[in-house]
């Protein structure tokens, strides 16, 4: 039986290139015959002799999802703040659109998330498409009222 580990494997010694004929890698050294590879120094990696390398013709795509949705989020100390510098008014519904047209959200942005960070002390009615537990929470101890969109 054969097992994976033996003790000759293990301590093999590294081969010596360039040490005569009978080594197997003498003369060249595995190298092949004159150019620029056979020479020491040598790092060309993804170079492609002048011509735009492949890496510099495709398009950046790294982290940047191509399907991502633009989710604008709103705390609710943010609202209360607009609403008493008086951006908002507290009867209006406070939906996308309108955070859109008054510009406090981007208008890139194609769904809108309430975070129940801070306080709210006006009642306010809120359209969504998604929001916290604790925001939920927060509008309904104040009597406020959000609809979340399916």
């Amino acid at each position: 039986m054969i097992t994976l580990n033996t003790k000759d494997k293990i301590n093999k010694s590294k081969m010596r290139v360039g040490r005569g004929i009978g080594s197997g890698k003498g003369k060249t050294s595995g190298r092949g015959v004159k150019g620029q590879k056979s020479r020491s120094g040598v790092a060309i990696k993804a170079f492609e002799g002048g011509q735009m390398p492949l890496y510099r013709r495709l398009p950046k795509r790294g982290f940047n999802p191509i399907s991502r949705v633009n989710i604008a989020i709103m705390n609710l100390e943010k609202i209360q703040s607009f609403i008493n510098e008086k951006t908002i008014n507290p009867s209006d519904t406070i939906n996308m659109e309108l955070l859109k047209k008054l510009r406090l959200i981007n208008k890139n942005s194609q769904k809108l998330k309430i975070l129940g960070t801070g306080e709210i002390k006006d009642k306010v009615n809120i359209e969504a498409d998604l929001a916290s537990k604790s925001a939920i929470e927060k509008l309904e101890k104040i009597s406020g009222s959000i609809q979340l969109k399916k």
